[in-house]
């Protein structure tokens, strides 16, 4: 019996050893104090993502990093009234790698216009792209049983970026190229 509840102590500090921190995916959550309405525009600044045409993801980093890697699939947006929230219908529950249950890490959420591919990466240089300010939020999923995962308190509404055009200097480079080599010949 002894030798059982060992067994068992041992196997309950390797699962809290192992255990990840976890946070809940959402920009719109009145529940929380203070609520969290963090709404995602449009190039333009006002006009609120909508549908299926655009995409959000989750990053994440230990707090001092610079290196964000993405948590879950990336979702779409709601529609109608809920444009510019992420779409709550699906299960935003993320577990992020490496972060410790209760510790602390780096969240970001970027946001691109569907068309530029299925990760922020893809899109990015290709489509409007945008990314959150950095926030920094205690993980939920400690204790025993497990925490619920931690609300994105802190996180505010941002806007995507035109794509970047090519600078007149470098046109102007590319021209005066062109008329040296017409020269030339």
């Amino acid at each position: 019996m002894k030798k059982l509840l060992i067994a068992i102590a041992f196997m309950a500090s390797a699962a809290v050893a192992m255990a990840q921190g976890t946070v809940t995916f959402q920009n719109r959550d009145t529940t929380q104090t203070p609520p969290i309405d963090a709404p995602v525009f449009d190039v333009d600044g006002t006009t609120a993502l909508s549908g299926a045409a655009y995409l959000a993801q989750l990053y994440y980093a230990p707090v001092g990093s610079s290196t964000f890697v993405s948590s879950g699939d990336a979702v779409i947006f709601r529609t109608g009234t809920r444009a510019g929230y992420v779409d709550n219908t699906v299960d935003l529950t993320r577990t992020l790698a490496g972060i410790t249950a209760g510790g602390n890490a780096q969240i970001q959420v970027r946001a691109w216009l569907a068309s530029g591919g299925a990760t922020y990466e893809a899109a990015l240089g290709k489509v409007p792209s945008g990314i959150s300010s950095t926030i920094t939020v205690a993980t939920g999923g400690a204790g025993s049983p497990p925490g619920l995962p931690t609300a994105l308190l802190g996180l505010q509404s941002f806007h995507l970026n035109p794509v970047p055009e090519p600078t007149t200097i470098a046109l102007g480079l590319l021209g005066a190229g062109a008329l040296f080599l017409r020269r030339r010949k």
